[in-house]
């Protein structure tokens, strides 16, 4: 029931995604326009865009921080003796 409430949102989601506009051609413009003048707007963009890259990466690697700080084995105990150990 989950996985199909799960699927059901994902497609809605996929299904209601607008075009967007094409702003990549006017942050480009905008950025060669600020390195040819000297301005300081295009260090500003591409420090907008190093952000944004980032922080997916940073989001997962703390959810895997979490997930190992949380379901890794501690103190575990091995007491076997002289029993045969089978890996099948």
């Amino acid at each position: 029931m989950k996985l199909l409430l799960c699927t059901l949102c994902l497609g809605l989601l996929v299904l209601s995604a607008q075009p967007a506009a094409a702003q990549c051609a006017m942050c480009s413009a905008t950025a060669e326009a600020g390195v040819k003048d000297g301005n300081t707007e295009a260090n500003g963009l591409n420090n907008g865009i190093m952000y944004l890259l980032a922080a997916p990466y940073i989001a997962i690697a703390a959810v895997g921080i979490i997930w190992y700080k949380r379901f890794r084995r501690k103190d575990v105990d091995i007491n076997m003796g002289k029993e045969k150990f089978h890996l099948n």
